[in-house]
This record gives C-alpha cells, sequence and structure tokens, in this order.
C-alpha cells in the first residue's frame, strides 16, 4: 500500500529537497504551495499540490486528509516586525497542528531551528521557540517530533551562496567573533533523518537537535581552512566589524518598513550572528534513528558548491 504525507513548505529549500526524495522512495505527497499551478508543480501519480497558505484552514484540511504524517517544513526566516514571525510560524504552525488534529494522521514532525533554544536573541528565535510549544501542546493526540537543524546548506540554498561565493576569491567573510563556533547539517543529510523518522518502525517523539555530527563544530577559521585544502588556493578568513553591522541591519529594518519589504539583515539577526556557540550534540537523535547518520562533511562538498 502506498503512503501519503504532508508537506508544508514544499518549494522552499528543504521541502523541495525533501519532496524529490519523497517520491524517489515511493511516498505519495501532498504538498502545500503558495503559488498557482506552476510549470514544475504539475499533478501526478506521485504528488498532488494543494493551494493555500497556513492561515488557510481548507487549504490545510486538505493538505491532511488521508495522509499518514504531516511534515512541517514552512516558516519565515525573515520580516520587519514581531508580527510577521509570529503570524507564520506560531499561528501557522497551530493552524497546521490543528488540522492534523482533525485528521486520521498519525504523526506530525516539525522542522524547527537551533536557534529557537535561544528565543531572547530575535523575533525569529523566539518565533521557532513558541512554535515548539505548540507543537508540545498537541503531543497528546498524535505523535509529534521536532528537529532543530543547524545551519542547513547545499545546492538551491540562497542564505550561505554568498560566503561559498566569496571563497573562490580567496576570502571568507565572518561576521563578528572568527572564533565563534556553529554546526552545520547538509541537506540531503536533513532529508535522510526526516525520511528515517517517517520509516521508523516505532514513534520517535521529543526534540531532537542535528548537525553533521562534526565534532566541536566549524568555525570561520576552520572553514577558511577546509577551503584552502579543498581549493588549493588561499582563502582568508576577512573578519566583519559588528559595529558596521548594526548600524547597517537597524538602517535596513528602517527601509524595510518604509518600503514593506521584508529584511534578512536586523538587529536580531546580528544578535544571532554574535552568539558565541550553535553546535550541538546529535547522539540523542541517533539512538533513535538507527538506520541514519549524516553522511556529508563540508569538506566533502564545499567544492562544487564553490562553483555553483
Amino acid at each position: 500500500m502506498v503512503k501519503t504525507v504532508a508537506v508544508t513548505g514544499a518549494t522552499g529549500f528543504i521541502g523541495s529537497a525533501l519532496v524529490a526524495k519523497l517520491i524517489a522512495t515511493g511516498w505519495q505527497v501532498r504538498a502545500l504551495t503558495r503559488a498557482r499551478q506552476a510549470s514544475s508543480q504539475k499533478n501526478d501519480a506521485s504528488i498532488r499540490w494543494i493551494y493555500g497558505d497556513l492561515d488557510c484552514d481548507g487549504a490545510l484540511n486538505e493538505l491532511v486528509s488521508g495522509a499518514e504524517a504531516v511534515v512541517h517544513c514552512a516558516g519565515a526566516i525573515r520580516g520587519k516586525s514581531w508580527a510577521d514571525f509570529y503570524q507564520t510560524n506560531v499561528i501557522g504552525t497551530q493552524n497546521i497542528l490543528r488540522a492534523t488534529s482533525n485528521s486520521s494522521c498519525s504523526k506530525f514532525l516539525h522542522i524547527s531551528s537551533l536557534a529557537a533554544r535561544e528565543p531572547a536573541l530575535s523575533w525569529y528565535t523566539q518565533s521557532k521557540f513558541e512554535a515548539e510549544a505548540q507543537v508540545s501542546s498537541f503531543s497528546e493526540k498524535f505523535v509529534t517530533t521536532i528537529y532543530r537543524p543547524a545551519a542547513v546548506y547545499g545546492p538551491g540554498d540562497k542564505a550561505m551562496l554568498p560566503f561559498f561565493k566569496a571563497m573562490r576569491y580567496g576570502v571568507l567573510p565572518a561576521p563578528g567573533n572568527p572564533a565563534n563556533r556553529f554546526g552545520l547539517i547538509y541537506v540531503e543529510d536533513l532529508v535522510a533523518a526526516i525520511c528515517c523518522w517517517l520509516e521508523a518502525k516505532r514513534p520517535v517523539t521529543g526534540a531532537y537537535s542535528i548537525d553533521d555530527g562534526m565534532p566541536g563544530g566549524y568555525d570561520y577559521r576552520l572553514v577558511a581552512a577546509i577551503a584552502q585544502r579543498v581549493l588549493q588556493k588561499s582563502v582568508r578568513c576577512l573578519a566583519i566589524p559588528m559595529n558596521s553591522m548594526q548600524i547597517l541591519a537597524h538602517l535596513n529594518l528602517w527601509l524595510a518598513r518604509f518600503f514593506r519589504y521584508a529584511p534578512v539583515l536586523t538587529p536580531g539577526k546580528i544578535r544571532e550572528l554574535q552568539h558565541p556557540d550553535w553546535t550541538c550534540d546529535i547522539t540523542p537523535l541517533k539512538k533513535e534513528l538507527i538506520d541514519w547518520y549524516p553522511s556529508y562533511k563540508l569538506e566533502m562538498v564545499l567544492l562544487d558548491l564553490v562553483r555553483i
């Protein structure tokens, strides 16, 4: 019997990689999209696109109807106010949870962020923290699981692309202290962990941090050293003064409110970048997903990403 999974954020960086993998491994997918049927969004035997968003109860009910599981990838990563993040990340998560509770779905996976463990830093981190609380509040109605990935990268990622492009020219921009540590996870490894969760013979519940298993994570100087080794050219770490970044972030936020666009660089984002430790331990997740272990380290894929 073909199994069905509902996916939000299906056209995003993580969601699109997940949908491709699910179809390739025999799942039937129901995917939420805000765009009317584009050339790349045609219904067939493997996928059914549902038009709507996280504020549309009718679309959400249609999305989860008949699905065995929900993977909630959708979320706001940029915004000019707390309301922007709250509406999508908190209320939107509450809405899909409510739709799931009214369906026959037996389990729900929320793709959160490692940022949720530091809610005081920014609107984004606070919204991810509160979204996780919404997920936990439904844990008595169906199986709920939270993945907190570190920085996700890979083909199709726009957030880290400027860093990879800069390495072509022998420079790695380092916002703040170059010694700040962070975890990374290649998108295919995150997708594999999601698929293992779907296929797990016994329910996997709770919240799990996830990265590529690099002991102690990375810092900017280590990334520069890896790039230098892989590219066989000098790559130097260029520290970007935080005072200048803060001024630019405040200006960007003011302009965003005036011209009504959603900014990435905000004072909150600067606080996130200044945080000294975005590393994590994947041991708890490995114990639950016995068939999963990260396959990719930065050194293995860096050359291809720099060439994109």
